[in-house]
């Protein structure tokens, strides 16, 4: 029988056989399969890792628990099986001191929904029928405070891309952050608004000529992320109504802000670009309003058939208020400038056509507004068995979801009050303002404990992880926080200068 030999020499080659296609760490071959958290292909060890590598073992003879005599060929095989452990050990470490740059790399779209709700917020206190001194100031604050949130947003996320190229594609390819890529857009809408509505009053005419000529670019951009996400959606992946969440409607949204802009923009143009505004603002809302109001449908119908979501999807729950009341506040202040901005003949008789359309505007608006009330208890009440049970919701950047569907709620309310001259029914919508506003400190003080803790911006902790069969792309230009690529690099010089 041919005896085996264990020279320097073959146990080098052996070693060198091991770690091909493997991470290196302080030279233990690491499988793939195996990797840190956030790498590619990561998933957590279970007891069936345990079972392959003990079968594994024995098929080559190594050692078991119950072997006492170790055969020539232990050393090589401790080697494989540290590397198919080792996994367990590393977690720990790396959940302590994960480098900054694989924090960037969770940097995800949702991270848009923060500018959202503070936009929003700045909108609520522009629109509050009851003044006192000082409210005005305070609505700045948000306004020049959203301004700094977008900044850090895209520069945080373009840093993101710029480190990991491959993240970009699976951005706009992974099943859950892909649905909050339109974030981006409505953010940039919400930003307008906010401009027109504080900046237009303090500066000259060319304000408002730069501000039309980016509701046309905000109108383009939300016609093709609405339509593109959407697409995209419908020609890489199958839904059942089991996997369905109120997060569908999200891409719908950047439609639905365009109507609230044009009401608050047609105010202070000509009456020629008014009116297109108002008619290119009146179209756009209703597509946003009839695809979201077709997605319902398949809402209620998962409410039905398969109870509420889990608790952690909750919270998304409140994006169903939104489509309604955006509607009703863009559609309300579009029918309250249209008298102003036609002239005579306009259909007719332009003064009675304006005053028609605003009493239809006004009684069809009082409906919708109910159903976005109706969609409001309805996830209040979700989220109160939650509470009376006693369980915590884990934070994730869909808490904003509590925050800025309920300000186009809240600015839709103040709209029906005016349109029907009802104080009781803006008294309301001041009540929900206070509330609103202290839920969006509590929310952002939140998110802030979150990244502390590393409840977000961390592998597997974010709209980014791996779920539905979406796994990490593949590696191009990475940085790895425990220097593995440059270990692994090493090894692979090390290979080709003995060749």
């Amino acid at each position: 029988m041919k005896q085996l030999r264990h020279g320097p020499e073959e146990q080098e080659k052996a070693r060198e056989e091991l770690t091909e296609g493997l991470d290196v760490h302080h030279g233990i071959p690491i499988p793939r399969h195996m990797s840190l958290p956030g790498q590619d292909g990561y998933r957590t060890p279970n007891v069936h890792d345990y079972e392959r590598v003990k079968a594994e073992r024995i098929e080559k003879g190594c050692p078991t628990s119950s072997a006492k005599t170790p055969p020539p060929s232990a050393g090589l095989c401790s080697i494989q099986s540290v590397a198919n452990l080792a996994n367990l050990s590393r977690i720990d470490l790396s959940l302590e001191r994960l480098h900054w740059r694989e924090r960037i790399r969770h940097y995800t779209w949702t991270f848009f929904t923060m500018t959202m709700a503070t936009g929003g917020i700045a909108s609520v206190l522009y629109t509050v029928p009851f003044r006192f001194r000082g409210l005005y100031e305070i609505g700045v604050i948000f306004f020049l405070f959203n301004i700094l949130l977008f900044v850090i947003n895209v520069s945080m996320i373009s840093l993101r891309f710029y480190t990991f190229p491959e993240t970009f594609r699976a951005s706009y390819m992974h099943p859950s952050e892909r649905l909050f890529l339109p974030a981006s857009v409505v953010s940039f809408g919400t930003l307008l608004i906010n401009i027109s509505q504080y900046g237009l009053a303090k500066a000259g005419p060319w304000l408002s000529r730069a501000v039309l000529v980016m509701f046309w670019i905000d109108a383009a951009l939300a016609v093709l992320a609405s339509s593109g996400i959407y697409l995209l959606m419908w020609s890489t992946k199958s839904f059942t109504v089991e996997q369905m969440t109120p997060i569908w409607i999200f891409p719908a949204y950047p439609l639905l802000i365009i109507g609230p802009h044009a009401a608050i923009l047609c105010k202070t143009l000509e009456p020629e670009d008014a009116l297109d505004i108002i008619i290119g603002g009146f179209t756009l809302q209703g597509i946003g309003f009839l695809v979201a109001f077709m997605i319902y449908a398949s809402f209620i119908y998962r409410l039905m058939t398969q109870k509420l979501p889990q608790a952690s999807a909750r919270p998304g729950m409140f994006v169903s208020v939104g489509p309604s009341g955006f509607t009703v506040a863009g559609v309300l202040g579009m029918a309250d400038s249209l008298a102003r901005n036609v002239d005579k003949g306009f259909m007719g008789d332009g003064p009675m056509a304006a005053m028609i359309a605003k009493v239809i505007a006004s009684w069809t608006c009082l409906w919708i507004w109910g159903l976005a009330l109706w969609f409001f208890f309805v996830s209040v009440g979700a989220h109160w068995t939650c509470a009376r049970q006693g369980r915590g919701l884990d934070f994730g950047m869909t808490w904003f979801s509590f925050i800025f569907p309920n300000t186009a709620l809240i600015t839709a309310t103040f709209a029906v009050g005016k349109a029907f001259k009802s104080r009781g029914i803006q008294i309301v919508g001041c009540v929900m303002t206070v509330f609103v506003v202290i839920g969006w400190f509590l929310v952002f003080g939140a998110m802030l404990r979150a990244i502390a803790q590393k409840q977000i911006l961390w592998p597997q902790k974010g709209e980014d992880k791996d779920e539905g069969g979406f796994k990490a792309p593949p590696k191009s230009e990475r940085r790895n926080a425990g220097g593995l690529e440059k270990e692994a690099s090493k090894t692979t010089s090390m290979k080709s200068n003995r060749q």
